[in-house]
């Protein structure tokens, strides 16, 4: 255990965090601040193409707003909830300035990698579209080792930190709340699992489609309710937060206090995992939608990286900071001691920040938006494995062995200890991040002539 936590603090902090800072940086540059000076753009392709007809391909595959919310299912997760709390925690308010950072250039991370994926994707076998960093960096790069790599990664991702960890927070929640039996819950939510990724992506779409802005939308109301009562608090959040940036203060005596080093390592890796920007991940999901052209997709590249972490981990962030559950000396004190207990920080913390103003029904919205996010996760990566699988060997007759497995994983994942699985989820997350970052850098003059042109031919 311990060697997992170096090997995975040695790859994240800070060489790999800094990469996806600065590929973020360079795209933001190399498209002209897109996400603001083109926001209008985006905006109108995605939130306002929901009110009008949907344009793009007929037959098989994916509609754009599916291929968002598969995408969604697996990045809005619990780290929304339980990993922003625990980010606060560990690097201070200001780990919350660091993570719009992380989310503010990686909207156009988000954007190169979604056109690529729709760039380089091609027909499955049931007449729909399939694809992913595999495809882009096989076809693109010309990198068989590279795809192989990346695939490699991601089915071992899949069956450990997508679907073990993911279980083990439903179980974990409706154990606390609920009293229920951790191995009951389980094997209901390996059966459940199994009903929806059975159907393959068509049904994982059509699920994630009608789930997903469902418990989206239900945290949001829950949490603008909170800040709605603690409005006046607001101000004094956002000063913390910008401080605690650039200026953290010693919250003890003369003592220690909150480095910028700790916010900036905390707020970026919540960024870059809440997002998944640049990991390369929720690019399959992006690659089944059928759609005219690709930079249409980078549109809803950006618009995920902007919901997931700017819009729904800046409220979890608010809502703690805004409540007084969060006590910096006190957090300080106890890392310091060494004594930090598991309902100080994560989901507990979260929790406890909604029941200061909605009493028991904020730790129950909390369990339930805990529950959804993780299970809805688990559909997202049952699909990324099966894409993984499918490149390393070729043919698509092991998917139905895979997700015998992956459900395997979940019934197990949900009645055992995970925490070695967290730290080698960490570790596989990063190896497939290197490939795929490489690979976004090589290929992102092909993203930005094809933005370019779709530009165009809409003025």
């Amino acid at each position: 255990m311990a060697f997992l936590e170096r090997m995975g603090s040695f790859l994240w902090n800070p060489w790999l965090l800094g990469l996806f800072l600065l590929a973020g940086a360079y795209f933001t540059i190399r498209s002209g601040f897109f996400q603001i000076f083109g926001c209008g753009r985006w905006l109108r392709e995605t939130l306002g193409g929901l009110l009008r007809p949907r344009r793009g391909e007929k037959g098989r595959g994916l509609t754009q707003f599916q291929a968002l919310s598969t995408a969604l299912a697996s990045t809005i997760g619990t780290g929304s909830i339980a990993g922003v709390a625990t980010a606060i925690f560990f690097g201070g308010p200001g780990a919350v300035f660091w993570m719009w950072v992380s989310a503010f250039v990686g909207m156009m991370t988000g954007c190169v990698e979604k056109i690529l994926a729709v760039r380089y994707h091609r027909r499955a076998p049931d007449g729909g579209w399939q694809g992913g960093p595999m495809c882009y960096m096989e076809e693109g790069l010309g990198s068989r080792f590279l795809a192989g790599w990346f695939s490699a990664c991601c089915v071992a991702a899949s069956l450990g930190g997508g679907s073990a960890v993911q279980a083990n927070s439903i179980a974990a929640a409706l154990e606390s709340t609920l009293g229920w039996s951790r191995g009951a819950v389980a094997i209901g939510t390996a059966l459940i699992t199994g009903v929806v990724i059975l159907g393959g992506i068509g049904r994982i779409g059509r699920v994630s489609e009608k789930l997903v802005p469902a418990m989206a939308l239900l945290f949001l109301a829950g949490g603008g309710a909170v800040l709605c009562c603690r409005a006046q608090a607001i101000p004094g959040a956002l000063e913390a937060i910008v401080e605690g940036a650039f200026a953290p203060r010693a919250a003890l005596g003369g003592g220690a206090g909150y480095s910028m080093a700790a916010a900036m390592r905390y707020g970026v890796a919540r960024g870059v995992f809440t997002n998944e920007a640049g990991m390369g991940s929720s690019a399959m999901a992006h690659a089944a939608a059928r759609v005219d052209h690709p930079a249409r997709q980078g549109m809803w590249g950006i618009f995920e990286v902007f919901l997931a972490t700017l819009v729904v981990c800046s409220v979890t962030a608010l809502v703690i900071l805004t409540t007084g559950v969060y006590d910096p000396q006190t957090a300080l004190a106890a890392i310091g001691a060494g004594e930090v207990t598991s309902d100080m920080v994560g989901a507990p913390l979260s929790a406890a920040a909604f029941a200061v103003v909605l009493g028991p029904v904020g730790r129950g919205l909390v369990a339930v938006c805990l529950l959804l996010f993780a299970f809805t996760s688990l559909l997202g990566w049952s699909y990324y494995g099966e894409r993984g699988l499918e490149h390393l060997t070729g043919t698509s007759r092991w998917r139905g062995p895979y997700r015998a497995v992956y459900l395997l994983a979940v019934a197990a994942g949900g009645m055992g200890d995970v925490s070695a699985v967290w730290c080698m989820a960490d570790i596989l997350n990063g190896l497939m991040a290197l490939p795929n970052l490489a690979a976004l850098l090589l290929l992102s003059p092909q993203a930005f002539a094809l933005l370019e042109q779709w530009l165009k031919k809409k003025t």
